[in-house]
Formats: structure tokens, sequence, C-alpha cells
């Protein structure tokens, strides 16, 4: 039979994080030699090459990294059957429950979240990772299979990717914030961050005349914020980025046809289903439902 063993699966993604077989067999109490061997094995079962071996290390070719994020799905349901079954009989949720967030949504959406859902199901352990929603984004976590669910923005450019499932949790607006006390926004520098980037607001912006054409960018929403509260430029940012805005900036709100866009989450069919997922939606609904976060 040519099905791969989960001990199979384990190793495979132990090279594709490591980057080295001898640094996965360390990782895995394995040696060398049993680890080449299983990958040998994966790919003789799969049919293509997984890594490319050299002075390098171990790099995955692009079958290796569909096979890794599959593989970390795989395991992911594997290792939550046992939680998944005994929720099921005694309703009482436990284990691990992997979120990706952005980092606005995480500063400010999933604390009032995970506190009602650690109040319903404290054996619950929710592990969050900040991830920039450009590229790839959250959705790309889950679907790599390195979170189970991501909170994303579903507007603009975002395109539900295949495999994946989405949910709407609110509408967030965008607002003008300038240095308070500015007797002439318009006249300072546009601050802007690379997140930013995939916002449909970018066609917003290209219609607003009395944007100043002078640019400056910025790592992260919360950077921009610190600039413009030190005189450095305006900027157009959304409202959970602007929730602890300090005192020293104004925020305006820019009129009917402001931008928005739509905060949400993506998880995949199968983790949509399970009992720990499936709570955590509840509770983000339950927020956004009272107007998302104050």
């Amino acid at each position: 039979m040519n099905d791969l063993a989960v001990r199979e699966l384990r190793i495979l993604v132990a090279v594709e994080r490591a980057r080295s077989f001898t640094a996965a067999a360390q990782a895995l109490g394995l040696t060398q030699s049993a680890v080449s061997h299983a990958v040998n094995s994966c790919e003789r079962k799969i049919g293509a090459v997984l890594f490319d071996r050299g002075r390098h290390g171990a790099r995955p070719t692009p079958a290796g990294e569909r096979a890794a994020a599959h593989s970390r799905r795989i395991l992911r349901l594997l290792d939550a059957l046992p939680d998944e079954a005994r929720g099921a009989s005694t309703k009482v949720l436990t284990g691990p429950l992997r979120i990706a967030a952005f980092r606005s949504a995480a500063v400010q959406l999933l604390p009032t979240a995970l506190t009602r859902l650690a109040a319903a199901h404290p054996g619950l352990a929710p592990e969050v990772r900040i991830v920039p929603e450009v590229g790839r984004g959250t959705a790309g976590e889950v679907l790599d299979g390195r979170a189970d669910l991501g909170i994303a923005t579903l507007s603009g450019s975002f395109e539900l990717p295949a495999g994946a499932v989405a949910g709407e949790l609110f509408q967030e607006e965008y607002s003008l914030v300038h240095p308070s006390g500015s007797t002439d926004p318009r006249a300072l520098p546009l601050i802007d961050w690379a997140e930013n980037c995939s916002s449909y607001t970018r066609a917003w912006w290209q219609a607003q005349d009395w944007l100043p054409a002078a640019r400056l960018d910025a790592g992260e929403d919360s950077v921009v914020l610190s600039m413009v509260a030190r005189g450095m430029g305006m900027a157009i940012m959304p409202r959970l980025a602007l929730l602890d805005a300090p005192a020293s900036v104004t925020v305006t709100d820019l009129g009917t046809d402001r931008p928005t866009r739509t905060v949400g989450y993506v998880t995949t069919p199968e983790l949509a289903r399970t009992l720990g997922v499936r709570a955590l939606i509840r509770e983000l609904r339950a927020v956004a439902a009272v107007g998302g976060p104050a």
C-alpha cells in the first residue's frame, strides 16, 4: 500500500519547518538516517521530489510545501480527535485553539472574545499569532495548517482561497487622523503602511483630490499612529487601529462616502465543524453583535 503513515507526516512537517534533516531528527528524537528514510518513503509514495538537498540543508519544493501544508492540517485533525470525542460526550471543551489575527484585531477584538470563551470553556487553550494581512495573510496560515481560524479583512482585493470558508463579523469605517492642533492637515504628508495595500480604500484614495501626494511609509498601523501623534503627517485609518488613539491626535469622520472594510474570519470546512472553532466563532459573533470592540 502507498498510504502515508502518521509518523511520516510528522517527519515531513518537521523537515519543512527546520529546513534540515539533521535538525528535524534532533527535534523528533530520531536519527538522521531515519528521517532521510521517511522522507524518501514519502517522495516515493507521493511521486514527487519534496525537498532540494544540499549544503544549504533541505529546502521544500513547491510539492513539498503543498505536502507539508496538507500534512499539518491532517495532523491537526488527528491531534484534535480525542478532545473532540470527549467534548461531544461531556460537553466540556478542551485542547489548543490556534488563532491567526492581524495586529489591530488581536489587540482590540480578541481579548473580549477570548475572555468570554474562557468563562464558558476554561479547558480551551487559545494560542494567538500576529500575522500581517499582506500576501496570503491569516487565510494562508489557516490553509497551511498553522492556524485553526484566522481573523481577516474580507473586503477589497480579498478572494476566498479554495479550500477555505469565511464569515463576516462587522464593517469598520475609515477616518482621517491628524495631529491635534494642526491648522491644515491636508498640508501634511500622507502616512501609509503595507498592510493597508489590500484594502479597496486605494480606489477611494485615488478619487480624493485633497489627499497629499507626499507619502511616508511605515511598517504597521501602530507606527503610523505614533508618527501622526508626533506631527509627522496625517493618515486614513480603520476604526480598530484608532481605538487607543492618544489625545495628541484628532480623529475626523470622513462623511457618508467614507471607505469601510469588512472584518471576518477564515477557517477550513473540516475545522469549522470542530467544537472549539465553533465556540470561538460564537463569541466573535457575540462581540460583533454589540457593535464590535468598544
